[in-house]
């Protein structure tokens, strides 16, 4: 069965998300293996299935790097298992696309680089396979590396023996048309200034400075070896095709966080280039374990007290936000980031999402939450048909609300009065039940 549109987010007029088919189809597979062992089997196939794509593609990069027979193939595997981006990217509990799209790009380029070298009917079904199918869960990321590789590969790509790749290519994408039925549609210009300002607090759309240190937190003090990738060199054993991969995705992650995945993923494929160039076996381990340091320190960090303090918080906050939501009947408002969280406890639908088609819902809550005129809140209430409001730390709705919306909110702001000051709200909000961190109000239909 295939839901083409979410009206749990942006209520009421929901979205067509652009996270599609082939990873919900890989969780309910996963959940169909894990019925006879958990009682809730859906939620612990989403909880982890991102760690098994990552313990798969590490099983596949040691049997395609042996068979390749890459020199310093060690270096490869080490830094793969050992970059915390790339934990990240495969973490625990993270049912994000990003994991399945990391590991089909891995394969695909993989097998690029193997054709580059000996072409093949089989490896060019990968190929094609793998670029489909990255297609179908994302038009973004794959479509910018297949043009970079279709440019620097130009030739390979009509080879005949690339023929039967394209004819996959061509046809799992005809399945994905055929299954999903729709264009990924982007928001309209309506919402473009708010859209650029809701970009700003999400993490992963942030800029990465040059100077930052989270470049070699990722990658190690290696990369500062990355420039001997440049040298003319008569054998090279990475095809060209990769180091420009590797320049295009360092770029895009200076722009966007979202690509220092693929960033690192490339740059793990390279080391064992980067290491060659030092020849000597011992002075190439010697120099890997020394530049590993960074990313030793970033894990140490992620273990020291206050992370971990942090962390205790959180899973408050998110126990507090569960109880909350067993008392959600029907439709709510509630920050935007919380609001998935809510939607999938409750089983509700909410005004806000977390995703640019939730982009109106976003602003919506952010105009409710800012608002000091009684009757714009009822108005946004009633449009939107809302029986219950979720409140927050005002200092942080506020804050939030303001990025958003491009003006700062006032002191009587309807978050201050909600989180601070309970008994000056309006006569049809009633404060039903509260934890440290949150409050829930129902709303009086008149």
């Amino acid at each position: 069965m295939i839901i083409r549109r979410h009206d749990f987010e942006n209520f009421p007029s929901g979205t067509s998300p652009h996270t599609t088919a082939p990873f919900d189809y890989l969780i309910v597979a996963l959940a169909a293996t894990l019925t006879p062992l958990s009682k809730n089997a859906l939620d612990l196939a989403g909880a982890i299935v991102s760690p098994l794509l990552s313990v798969a593609l590490g099983i596949f990069l040691c049997w395609w790097t042996r068979k390749m027979r890459l020199q310093f193939r060690w270096g490869f595997l080490i830094l793969y298992g050992a970059s915390p981006i790339l934990a990240h990217g495969f973490a625990l509990g993270r049912p994000d696309h990003q994991s399945l799209l990391l590991a089909l790009i891995t394969v695909a380029l993989c097998a690029e680089w193997t054709l580059a070298g000996e072409p093949a009917h089989s490896w060019s079904i990968v190929s094609g396979a793998s670029w489909a199918l990255a297609l179908w869960v994302s038009l973004y990321e794959p479509l910018v590396l297949l043009a970079v590789v279709v440019a620097f590969r130009a030739r390979g790509m009509t080879k005949r023996e690339r023929r039967i790749g394209w004819i996959v290519f061509a046809a799992v994408l005809a399945i994905a048309f055929i299954i999903e039925r729709r264009i990924p549609a982007w928001p309209s210009r309506e919402f473009a200034g708010p859209l650029k300002n809701w970009s700003a607090t999400v993490g992963e759309l942030a800029h990465v400075s040059l100077a930052s240190v989270i470049w070699f937190n990722w990658c190690g003090w290696l990369l500062f070896l990355a420039p001997i990738l440049l040298w003319p060199k008569r054998n090279r054993n990475p095809p060209f095709f990769l180091i420009a991969l590797l320049i295009t995705a360092f770029a895009l992650t200076v722009w966007q966080a979202r690509w220092s995945y693929f960033f690192v993923m490339i740059f793990v494929m390279v080391v064992p280039e980067i290491l060659s160039v030092l020849r000597k076996p011992l002075i190439a381990t010697t120099i890997f374990i020394i530049a590993l340091f960074p990313i030793a320190q970033a894990w140490d960090h992620l273990f020291a007290d206050e992370e971990l303090a942090r962390r205790a918080e959180n899973k408050i906050e998110q126990l507090e936000l569960r109880a909350i939501s067993s008392q959600v009947d029907s439709s709510f408002i509630a920050p935007w980031w919380f609001s998935p969280a809510l939607s999938y406890w409750s089983r509700q639908a909410g005004v806000g999402g977390s995703s640019h088609e939730s982009i109106g819902g976003i602003v919506e809550t952010a105009k409710f939450f800012e608002t000091q005129h009684t009757e714009e809140a009822k108005q946004i209430l009633n449009w939107h048909n809302i029986s219950w409001i979720v409140s927050y730390d005002a200092d942080r709705v506020a804050q939030n609300s303001a990025q958003i919306l491009g003006n700062p909110v006032p002191q009587n702001g309807l978050c201050y009065l909600l989180d601070r000051r309970a008994s000056e709200v309006p006569p049809f909000l009633l404060l039903i039940t509260q934890t440290s961190r949150f409050k829930l109000f129902r709303v009086e239909k008149s």
